[in-house]
């Protein structure tokens, strides 16, 4: 080897850190600004809870709760999003709710976002209503099998839930063909799966963070979730099936480009650390 190549690679062996942080800046950056369609596999989980709102027939009732709060925007923001486009591209109508306070502001964000979209038409009231938060955790899940309206009075918007004609046909639990959670805690999917879905015998299926989804896949293994979105990846993985690109892909993409390029350096670092000492240059 070259005396004048031994050189340059002991000047990229001691790069300045500095410059690798902006190499990684910049790929997961690139992938943020510009849309980049990779290649991704589907899980069966993914498959199975984007048949489960699939096959219902239009005009088909569904419940669903958004149990989480700011914290956990970046993967739960996300599926609620494609799941509320999934439901209304159906022609399904949809009740939600929330057990967590900050819950309902989350997806008034997701319905103004989807709102603001051309060629929306839901009208609420008659297509979707949001309840809102209810405190009571456990009990509310349990009182929602005997009647959601006395449960929930009121909308998230404090009008009468009587004077909603959506709320008209809705009961309790039997209400609906499919119920929806997507959780990142206390209380959630867990509480829901103990309390509500073997008791009132109602198909349901989940999204979860990724925090959350070691615990929860064992309801998936035992049939009583139907399906589950899998953190942030189970969620690009549903945009894909959709073929609504959104936030997951866009964030998958930046994170994998960001793993990619980290490897690359790994590998490269080790290459040039052995074919210095091969030389016996320290």
């Amino acid at each position: 080897m070259k005396p004048e190549t031994i050189q340059t690679l002991k000047k990229l062996e001691r790069l300045d850190k500095r410059w690798v942080f902006l190499l990684v800046a910049l790929a997961v950056l690139i992938p943020l600004i510009v849309p980049v369609k990779a290649p991704m596999t589907v899980s069966q989980a993914t498959k199975d809870y984007y048949e489960q709102i699939e096959k219902l027939p239009a005009g088909s009732l569904v419940l669903l709760s958004c149990d989480y709060d700011p914290g956990s925007k970046a993967e739960l923001y996300p599926m609620t999003v494609a799941t509320l486009r999934h439901l209304f591209r159906k022609d399904l109508r949809v009740v939600i709710l929330s057990l967590w306070p900050a819950g309902p502001p989350m997806v008034e964000l997701a319905l103004n976002e989807l709102k603001a979209e051309p060629g929306f038409k839901k009208r609420y009231g008659y297509h979707y209503v949001n309840l809102g938060f209810k405190e009571g955790r456990e009990a509310v899940m349990v009182d929602m099998g005997r009647s959601i309206h006395d449960v929930f009075p009121v909308d998230f918007h404090g009008a009468n839930v009587n004077t909603l004609s959506l709320m008209g046909e809705v009961q309790n639990y039997a209400s609906f063909r499919l119920f929806v959670n997507l959780s990142v805690g206390y209380p959630g999917t867990k509480e829901y799966v103990q309390y509500a879905q073997s008791r009132f015998r109602i198909t349901m299926i989940a999204g979860a963070g990724a925090v959350s989804v070691p615990e929860y896949s064992a309801y998936l293994q035992s049939g009583q979730l139907s399906g589950m979105l899998m953190g942030i990846a189970g969620c690009a993985e549903y945009e894909q099936l959709l073929e609504e690109p959104g936030l997951a892909l866009t964030f998958m993409n930046a994170q994998t480009a960001g793993h990619l390029l980290i490897i690359v350096l790994i590998i490269a670092g080790n290459v040039i650390y052995f074919m210095i000492r091969k030389k016996g240059d320290k």
